[in-house]
């Protein structure tokens, strides 16, 4: 993810050899890093497959740390120090790796050098025998209790005065159990102020905190409900909370990587957002229409225009437009989709399946590509010199439909015009049949037409080559007499 990557790079000290890296940094190292290593140096440099030319195993942590015969392979912190970067850089004959394939995209040596300026997190570690061979147990990982159905508790009877609902109750219990006293209420104006902040993130007026003052001396409990409803109701609200979840779906205004290309229509899916916390939508809906919200049923255009704009939730986030090889443009598409699904609908990184079953969730491979083979069918980018996405137009109806026709049919007329005068400036510019601009001597002094004072010879110009229409004058390339323009500024 963009923004994740930026974290981590600004994540705290470099690490040592033997810190370990944390979750974020162990996700990126998984997703990103490894699989450059294992399609690329294992080959030649595995201690695993007891393959060491030079001396060298990117398998391990201490291989890397190591390094071979040349010296270590990274150092933390330290890309321009680093040899690996190096070698696949090509900057180095003797070094360049891979020596039998291509050179790496550029994409990829951009993650390397990322890995390393963070200081080159790497969980892996050597592994005793009986722990390499070991068999991930699926089903036991579905027992874990965060994959077990959700059971409403019994509630304790309350103790005591403050606590009023089902979650005081349960609160007070654990408070009991810990040995922990509530704290004091809040007084009414701050009361107040942590509303606003949590539920739009402004602070309340002057005015707002005298009137919920007022309200609250005559009934606490009626002032409070009073203020949330109309929290509730501020399309701030959308704005407020709409940011967490356009956080989570990696939203930004353009794609990043090696060619930064705009999402022009990005602030669709932000106000799709926005609107719908302000309805408050439900959240399975929420969910369907941003997956698979072009097949969804419609009652109307609106309803259809606002699914479709939905799915850009699928269409943001970081894609390497620079790829030449098909097969793995799409599949390093639909990874980053899925990856995407599995944090914000899951909070699972389903992306570590790509490789291997789940060491930690209950994914299997199997799993991880049949997913896949959905996503593939989903038609997002076309892939180019630089692929570019496809865009479909938003229905519309009414009123609406008859002005873009309109516009449309205005359109065609306009264009039709520019070609034509683009044409005809072509051939005022005198150009040959090569394409090229023919460059002529210009006849003596020419100047815009000041419309100030004039003295000596001056000609108006009408659509004189090698310049373009009215309003110029020139001297006629002569020496006679005496010429000179006097110009007014401008107020």
């Amino acid at each position: 993810m963009r923004k994740s990557l930026v974290i981590l790079m600004a994540a705290g000290p470099l690490l040592a050899a033997d810190t370990e890296p944390t979750p974020k940094q162990v996700a990126f190292f998984e997703s990103k890093v490894r699989p450059i290593l294992a399609n690329n140096c294992y080959q030649c440099h595995s201690e695993k497959e007891q393959k060491s030319r030079g001396g060298l195993h990117l398998d391990t942590r201490e291989g890397v740390l190591h390094g071979g015969e040349s010296g270590p392979a990274v150092v933390p912190g330290k890309p321009g120090a680093s040899l690996l970067l190096k070698a696949v850089r090509h900057l180095d004959k003797k070094l360049r790796m891979p020596q039998k394939q291509p050179k790496l995209p550029p994409s990829q040596i951009t993650i390397l050098e990322n890995w390393i300026k963070m200081g080159a997190p790497d969980p892996r570690k050597r592994e005793l025998p009986s722990l390499i061979t070991r068999d991930i147990d699926i089903e036991k990982g579905r027992e874990f209790w965060a994959f077990q159905p959700v059971n409403k508790p019994a509630i304790p009877k309350a103790r005591g005065t403050w606590a009023r609902t089902d979650l005081d109750r349960l609160v007070q219990a654990r408070h009991k159990e810990k040995g922990l006293l509530p704290a004091k209420d809040s007084p009414p104006a701050t009361l107040l102020r942590r509303m606003h902040f949590d539920l739009t993130g402004l602070p309340p007026t002057p005015e707002q905190i005298q009137a919920f003052l007022t309200d609250h001396g005559k009934n606490s409990g009626a002032a409070v409900e009073k203020a949330v409803d109309r929290l509730l109701d501020s399309s701030h609200f959308g704005e407020r909370w709409g940011r967490h979840w356009l956080d989570v779906a990696r939203y930004a205004e353009s794609t990043g990587m090696e060619r930064n290309c705009t999402y022009t229509q990005a602030w669709r899916y932000r106000d799709y957002v926005i609107r719908s916390f302000n309805e408050d939508k439900p959240f399975d809906q929420f969910i369907r229409e941003q997956v698979a919200g072009d097949l969804l049923a419609a009652e109307n255009t609106e309803k259809q225009a606002e699914h479709l704009v939905a799915t850009g939730f699928l269409a943001l986030g970081p894609k390497s437009l620079n790829s030449r090889d098909v097969l793995q443009f799409r599949a390093d598409v639909v990874d980053e989709q899925i990856d995407t699904i599995g944090r914000a609908f899951l909070g699972m990184t389903i992306g570590c399946a790509r490789c291997h079953d789940h060491k930690f969730d209950p994914i299997p491979t199997a799993d991880y590509y049949a997913l896949t083979g959905i996503f593939m069918s989903t038609k997002l980018l076309i892939l180019g010199n630089v692929a570019s996405y496809i865009e479909r137009p938003l229905p519309v109806s009414g009123a609406l439909e008859k002005k873009v026709k309109e516009a449309a049919a205005n359109l065609k007329v306009l264009e039709k015009e520019l070609a034509g005068l683009k044409s005809e400036e072509k051939k005022l510019r005198g150009q040959n049949s090569a394409g090229a601009v023919a460059v002529k001597s210009l006849p003596g002094i020419v100047v815009d037409d000041p419309a100030a004072d004039k003295a000596g010879d001056w000609t108006d110009s009408t659509s004189n080559k090698p310049y373009l229409g009215k309003g110029y004058i020139h001297d006629g390339d002569t020496s006679k007499g005496v010429k000179f323009v006097t110009f007014k500024p401008r107020q």
